[in-house]
C-alpha cells in the first residue's frame, strides 16, 4: 500500500497543534508538526508523537468487555448493551433514579462525540446527581465567571501577542501547555513578552520550567494566593492606581471592593504568603503601570482551600487596571463555532444560585448541580435512602484523579451497577460490569469545541478520521444507548438516529427563539432541512459554525462559513485576533460586570482568619510533567521511559531537617492517609513546600495498562483529605496539603 499523509489537529491538550500523520501499510509510521497549520505554525509537544502508539496499544479496547465470575469476557456488542440496560434499569426499578448517577472525566473536553452529547445524555436520561473532574480542577473559576460576568464558561484569557505585563499565578504552561488559555507554544510567546521590552512574572511555589521563560520567579505559600491578590487590590486603591479606563460605566460594586480590600495590606499578609511587603506594593504597581498588561491564575489558583476568592481577584485586578477586554489584557475568545456548553441554562435564569440542596452524607451544597468529587465514595458506602447504587463513568478515572481516591477504591466494589465507556481497564473501569470502548483519536473525526471559548485566536481545524471505522458504534451513539435506557426502552427497541433527532431539532427549535441568536426569530422547521444530511456530531459542528460569527447564518451571510469550508483546509482557517467583546458576552441581570458578588465577598472573613493561622511544617502541591496527561498518558513507553518523575521534590533545607536524602525513599504522611516515594531533592521547591506529581498509582490489581503498571509510581490524591475543600465553590484543595515526611 503506498504511503498516505493526514492532517489533524492533536486532542490532547487545549495547545490544538497541528500534526502531519503518515500511514503505510494501515500502520503510522511518523507523526510531525504540520508546518502550515494556520494555528500552531509547526510547533508540537512531546505527547502529540505519540497518537499513533495510543491507536496501536495492545492493551486499548476494541470491543465491550462484561465481568463474569470477577473476571472480564470480550462479548458482541448486542450483549454488552443488554448486560448495561440490565444492570441499569435493575438500579432504577429497585432504588429510584436518585440511586444512579454519572462521572463526567476530562478527556470529554477532546473528543468531539463526548464534548456534543453529554449535554444529551444528562438531558434525556433523567439522572440528576453528577460529579465531574471539574470539582478538582476549575469549579471556583466557574463560580467567579457566572457571577461576575453571568456565564460559567464566560472567561477571560490573557492575550499574549500584544501583551507588556503578565503576571502568571498558579500556572504552569511548560508543562500543561496553557489551560483556560488555547495557545499554541504559550512559552515561546512568554519568552516575546521580554523580547520587546515587556515582563513576565510567575508566581508559584515551586521553580517551575515556566520561569525559564520569564523574567522573575515569585515563590508563595501555598493557598494564599487570595491573599496576596486582595493585597494587590489594597494598593491600587491606597495609591490611587486604579484606572478603569472604557469599563467605567460597565462596573458594579467599585465602592465595595475599596471598602473589603482595607484590612488586606501588604504588611497585613506578607508573612503568610512568604511575599515581602514591598514586592506586594511593587507587583501592584508595575500591574497598573503597563500599558497591556493582565493576570492570568489557572489551576493552582482553584484547587486550593481559597480558589474562588483567588480565581474573582484575578479578574478584579484586570478590571481595577483597566485590562478587561482590552487587547493585550484578558479578553473573551471569538470562537468560530461557539459550544454547546456556551449556551444558557434556564436554571439560571433569575441569576445563579447555589446551595440549593445538600449531600446526603456530608451535607455539601450544591454547586452548578453537583457536590465535590470525593462526597461519591462516602454516597456509595454509606447505607439509607438516597444511597448511591449506580454510576455511569464517560471517559474518567477517578478511583485515581478523585481525592481520598482509596476510599472510592474501596467503594466502587459495592455498586449494584457501574458501566464504563472507556478504552482501557483502568483503576476505574476494573470495577465495572460493563465497559463499553470509544474509539481511539485516530479513528473518529475531530474539532475542538469549547476549548476555543479562551483561545488567543479565531480560528478552527476539522481533521476526518485517519482510520475510520463504521462497524462500532461511537460514544456519542454510546451515549443516546444508555439515555434510552435509562428512560426504560430496551436495546431491540431504542432508535439512536431518532433520538438525534429529537435531540437536534429541539435545539435549533430553542435557538431560533433564543434573543440575539443568529437566527432569531426564523422557522426551525425550514432551517433543519438546510442543515448537514447525515446526524450526529458533524451536523451539530456544521450548524454551529453556520451560526457563529463568521457563518453564512443560513443564507444571510452567503459568503459565510460551514463546515465544508474546513473540510477543504486541511491546514485550518483563521479569521483573526481577540477583539474587545464585552458588551455582547456579558450576561449579568444587571447588564454590568458584578466587582463584588457577596456570594463571594462574604468568603473574605474566612480569609482573614487564614492570615494569622498557625501553619504546617510541610504542604504539599501536585504537579505535572510535559509527558504527562493527567492519568491517560501513562501506557505509553515513550512518555514514561528515563528516570522516574514520580518523586517528592524536597527542598534541600527540609530534606536535611526531616531527615531524607536524595535517590532515597521516605514516608509521607496525612491526615488521609500515608505513601512511600522516592525523594529528589531539588532547590527548585520553595523551603516549606514539597511537591508530588498528580495521575499516578497505576499498582491496583486487575487493571490492564502494561506500561503503566511497569512505572506505577504513587497516588498522590491518597493523601488528599476529601473534606478539604473551597467552601464556596464545592473545589477539592489538592494543593496546601499539610504533610509529615520522614524516612521509610
Amino acid at each position: 500500500m503506498s504511503e498516505t499523509t493526514h492532517y489533524r489537529t492533536c486532542p490532547l491538550c487545549e495547545a490544538m497543534c497541528g500534526l502531519e500523520v503518515t500511514v503505510e501499510n494501515d500502520r503510522v509510521t511518523r507523526i510531525r508538526p504540520d508546518d502550515d497549520d494556520v494555528w500552531s505554525k509547526g510547533y508540537i509537544c512531546p505527547k502529540g508523537t505519540t497518537l499513533g502508539y495510543m491507536h496501536e496499544d495492545p492493551d486499548r479496547l476494541r470491543a465491550p468487555v462484561v465481568k463474569r465470575d470477577g473476571e472480564f469476557v470480550e462479548v458482541s456488542w448486542d450483549e454488552a448493551l443488554r448486560v448495561a440496560h440490565d444492570k441499569i434499569r435493575g438500579v432504577i426499578d429497585t432504588h429510584g433514579m436518585d440511586a444512579l448517577a454519572i462521572y463526567y472525566g476530562n478527556p470529554i473536553a477532546h473528543n468531539i462525540s463526548l464534548a456534543k452529547y453529554v449535554a444529551p445524555l444528562t438531558a434525556m436520561s433523567g439522572i440528576t446527581v453528577g460529579y465531574s473532574a471539574g470539582t478538582v480542577d476549575q469549579w471556583p473559576k466557574n463560580v467567579s465567571a457566572a457571577l461576575m460576568f453571568g456565564g460559567m464558561w464566560t472567561i477571560p484569557t490573557v492575550d499574549l501577542d500584544r501583551a507588556d505585563f503578565v503576571m502568571m499565578i498558579g500556572a504552569n504552561p511548560h508543562a500543561s501547555q496553557g489551560s483556560l488559555l488555547a495557545a499554541p507554544d504559550v512559552c515561546g510567546r512568554l519568552r516575546e513578552i521580554g523580547r520587546r521590552g515587556g515582563k513576565v512574572v510567575v508566581v508559584d511555589p515551586r521553580r517551575t520550567g515556566t520561569v525559564k521563560y520569564a523574567d522573575e520567579w515569585l515563590p508563595i505559600r501555598p493557598g494564599t494566593d487570595a491573599a496576596l491578590l486582595m493585597a494587590m487590590v489594597n494598593v491600587l486603591f491606597e495609591e490611587n492606581l486604579v484606572s478603569l479606563a472604557h469599563l467605567e460605566a460597565k462596573v458594579n460594586g467599585l465602592d465595595d471592593v475599596e471598602k473589603l480590600c482595607k484590612p488586606f495590606t501588604p504588611e497585613f499578609v506578607a508573612a503568610t504568603c512568604a511575599v515581602p511587603a514591598d514586592r506586594i506594593r511593587l507587583l501592584a504597581r508595575e500591574l497598573a503601570a503597563a500599558e497591556r498588561g493582565a493576570v492570568y491564575g489557572r489551576i493552582g489558583t482553584c484547587n486550593q482551600e481559597f480558589g474562588t476568592l483567588a480565581s474573582w481577584l484575578v479578574d478584579v485586578l484586570n478590571v481595577l487596571t483597566g485590562n478587561l477586554d482590552r487587547e493585550g489584557g484578558s479578553m473573551f475568545a471569538n470562537p468560530i463555532a461557539w459550544s454547546i456548553t456556551m449556551l444558557p441554562n434556564p436554571e439560571y435564569t433569575d441569576g445563579f444560585e447555589f446551595g440549593r440542596w445538600k449531600s446526603r452524607v456530608r451535607g455539601a451544597p450544591e454547586v452548578f448541580g453537583q457536590f465535590p468529587v470525593s462526597c461519591m465514595a462516602e454516597e456509595i458506602a454509606t447505607p439509607g435512602k438516597g444511597q448511591l447504587k449506580g454510576l455511569l463513568t464517560i471517559a474518567g478515572n477517578p478511583a485515581i484523579s478523585a481525592p481520598d481516591a482509596g476510599k472510592l477504591h474501596d467503594a466502587l466494589p459495592m455498586l449494584d451497577c457501574l458501566i464504563s465507556v472507556d478504552n482501557w481497564i483502568n483503576e476505574t473501569s476494573t470495577h465495572a460490569d460493563v465497559i463499553l470502548p470509544g474509539m481511539s483519536a485516530l479513528e473518529i473525526p475531530h474539532y475542538d469545541d469549547i476549548i476555543w471559548s479562551w483561545a488567543v485566536g479565531s480560528a478552527g481545524n476539522y481533521s476526518p478520521p485517519v482510520f475510520p471505522d463504521t462497524d462500532r458504534p461511537q460514544e456519542w451513539q454510546i451515549l443516546l444507548m444508555l439515555a434510552g435506557f435509562c428512560m426504560g426502552q430496551s436495546p431491540d427497541e431504542i432508535d439512536v438516529d431518532g433520538l438525534d433527532d429529537l435531540f437536534f431539532h429541539g435545539l435549533v427549535d430553542a435557538l431560533t427563539q433564543m434573543p440575539g441568536f443568529a437566527l432569531e426569530g426564523r422557522d426551525a422547521r425550514e432551517i433543519i432541512p438546510e442543515c448537514r444530511e447525515e446526524g450526529g456530531p458533524l451536523r451539530i459542528l456544521d450548524f454551529q459554525i453556520r451560526t457563529g460569527p463568521f457563518g453564512d447564518h443560513f443564507g444571510a451571510k452567503p459568503d459565510g462559513l460551514t463546515l465544508a469550508d474546513f473540510e477543504a483546509a486541511p491546514h485550518g482557517i483563521h479569521m483573526g485576533p481577540m477583539i474587545p467583546r464585552l458588551a455582547e458576552v456579558l450576561k449579568t441581570p444587571s447588564g454590568k460586570v458584578e466587582l463584588a458578588p457577596p456570594y463571594i465577598t462574604a468568603d473574605l472573613g474566612r480569609l482573614q482568619k487564614r492570615v494569622g493561622r498557625k501553619e504546617s511544617d510541610l504542604l504539599l502541591v501536585s504537579r505535572r510533567h510535559v509527558r504527562s496527561n493527567n492519568s491517560w498518558m501513562h501506557n505509553v513507553p515513550s512518555l514514561v521511559s528515563g528516570r522516574d518523575r514520580c518523586t517528592l521534590l524536597v527542598h534541600p533545607d527540609d530534606a536535611s531537617r526531616c531527615g531524607v536524602r536524595d535517590g532515597a525513599k521516605a514516608e509521607v504522611r496525612s491526615e488521609a492517609g500515608v505513601i512511600v516515594v522516592p525523594v529528589e531533592v531539588s532547590d527548585e521547591m520553595t523551603p516549606g513546600v514539597v511537591s508530588l506529581p498528580h495521575g499516578w498509582g497505576h499498582d491496583r490489581p486487575g487493571i490492564r495498562v502494561a506500561v503503566a503498571r511497569e512505572h506505577p509510581g504513587v497516588n498522590n490524591n491518597l493523601l488528599a483529605p476529601g473534606t478539604f475543600v473551597d467552601e464556596i465553590s464545592g473545589n477539592q484543595a489538592v494543593n496546601g496539603i499539610p504533610v509529615v515526611i520522614r524516612a521509610a
